[in-house]
């Protein structure tokens, strides 16, 4: 049977004549509108204007990103059905807003959870996006308080369930601080997208409301953090927004601060040390109004390490001795339960990091060393943790101690499934790049190529 011709679009043709916008111009606003989310593998051009003329219709979202940028040149709001499109399930600005109010807020959440289980691309692919943290922190310092989630369904919800809830997750992180994130993520999602919706549509007084939320915000940052891990560093930033807009649903300031701080270290990680700083102070706010010592701690070194990675050597020295005074307040026990893993080791990996960037590698080497004598459990963070001595090593020219060291950190990041892991061992062959002449390390970078970055990529290609 012959196909059926495409009807050419006549409605978006009409649009684009009163915009006055030619094809090639008009594909180049939409490739940007999708930069602008983290889409960085768009590359529209007027061939392909041509071919939505002609009746073809795009892949979500990009039939909203046409409607946004149409209604941007022509003053007016255009939507997908306007273009002759229908609307994409999934809009591509999906979870980088901060809800004003709180309902509005839950419905991102669960598309986000959608959308993420359903594997759509321009989600699971975005890459991070320059500012998207800049209004959250800002309504999370400034916005009022919320009214008491309260829930009127059918289905009863009691402290049981959070509980349940609340297991679950330290479960989930038990796992992903023993394997990596690239573990256990899909069922992390899964669990988020199945399970707590009718949780949250059910029937809840005040106390049971703030605490479903807090339960479900942690859960939600934890999906967040393990894409942070795995490098998916789009779907990170909506993840952990969402989960700063849930936290604040619950009234749980703490929890907010940890969401914070742990922007703060993504900004710092994609290279990005102002923004950084700016999220580590705005941590430190929530941190000492919830009065939690080891939060006030983990913001001042996390931006210690940001204002090092800035060459601010006086406020970076002044930052982490306020961390470590904090953390003498620390009080294990009655610490929440979420920065059970912050302690002493914790600080010494950071402040070693925040030495190194500052140049000053002999008490880099021994916060490093210090950072060793860490709890079990947390093989990944003993990776970050013998990689960073290792490189500390290496650029001090201590070749033959950077290669040992990094055999052991080889050995770890082979048991965890962490794209962070193998970029620190990319950094750690790049520190040796001064010696790649000298025997050992030539044996070195053979051996554990394949556990880098690189390495790995090239082994999928």
């Amino acid at each position: 049977m012959a196909r059926r011709p495409r009807e050419p679009n006549g409605q978006l043709h009409r649009l684009l004549v009163e915009a006055g916008c030619s094809n090639k111009g008009f594909a180049r606003r939409v490739n940007d509108a999708g930069r602008a989310y983290g889409m960085r593998d768009m590359t529209y051009d007027h061939s392909s204007v041509i071919r939505w003329l002609a009746g073809q219709l795009p892949r979500p979202p990009t039939p909203d990103l046409i409607a946004e940028v149409l209604s941007a040149l022509l003053g007016r709001a255009v939507t997908p059905a306007d273009v002759g499109m229908r609307p994409a399930a999934v809009r591509p600005d999906l979870g980088l807003d901060f809800a004003l109010a709180w309902p509005e807020g839950l419905r991102t959440a669960s598309q986000l959870w959608h959308g993420d289980l359903q594997r759509r691309g321009f989600l699971v692919d975005a890459t991070y996006a320059a500012g998207a943290f800049a209004a959250p922190a800002v309504r999370w310092l400034t916005a009022p308080n919320d009214p008491p989630p309260t829930g009127t369904g059918s289905r009863r919800v009691g402290q049981v369930d959070v509980a349940a809830m609340r297991e679950v997750t330290a479960l989930f992180r038990r796992l992903d601080n023993r394997w990596g994130g690239g573990h256990t993520r899909s069922m992390v999602v899964k669990y988020l997208h199945e399970e707590v919706p009718p949780l949250l549509a059910g029937q809840y007084p005040e106390q049971v409301g703030r605490d479903l939320f807090a339960a479900v915000a942690e859960l939600t940052h934890l999906a967040a953090w393990m894409a942070y891990d795995l490098e998916q560093h789009g779907l990170a930033q909506r993840y952990m927004i969402q989960a700063l807009r849930l936290a604040r649903t619950a009234g749980d300031f703490g929890f907010g601060g940890e969401i914070l701080a742990a922007m703060s270290q993504q900004a710092q990680y994609v290279g990005r040390p102002g923004d950084a700083v700016d999220l580590a102070r705005a941590a430190l706010v929530s941190a000492r109004k919830a009065a939690v010592p080891a939060l006030v701690s983990e913001a001042l070194v996390t931006e210690a390490r940001a204002l090092a990675a800035l060459g601010d050597r006086t406020a970076a020295v002044r930052a982490t001795a306020a961390a470590e005074r904090a953390l003498d307040r620390h009080d294990p026990g009655a610490a929440p339960a979420w920065i059970g893993y912050y302690d002493a080791a914790y600080l010494a990996a950071q402040l070693g990091h925040a030495l190194r960037d500052l140049g000053d590698f002999a008490a880099a080497e021994d916060h490093a060393r210090r950072s060793l004598r860490m709890v079990d459990g947390y093989t990944r963070g003993e990776t970050f943790n013998v990689t960073l001595l290792a490189t500390i090593h290496a650029q001090q020219g201590e070749v033959e101690q950077a290669c040992s060291v990094g055999s052991q950190a080889a050995g770890l990041a082979a048991d965890v499934k962490s794209r962070r892991a193998r970029r620190r061992l990319s950094e750690l062959h790049a520190a040796l790049g001064p010696y790649a002449e000298v025997p050992i390390v030539q044996a070195f970078v053979e051996q554990t190529r394949a556990l880098t970055v690189n390495g790995a990529g090239a082994a999928r290609r």
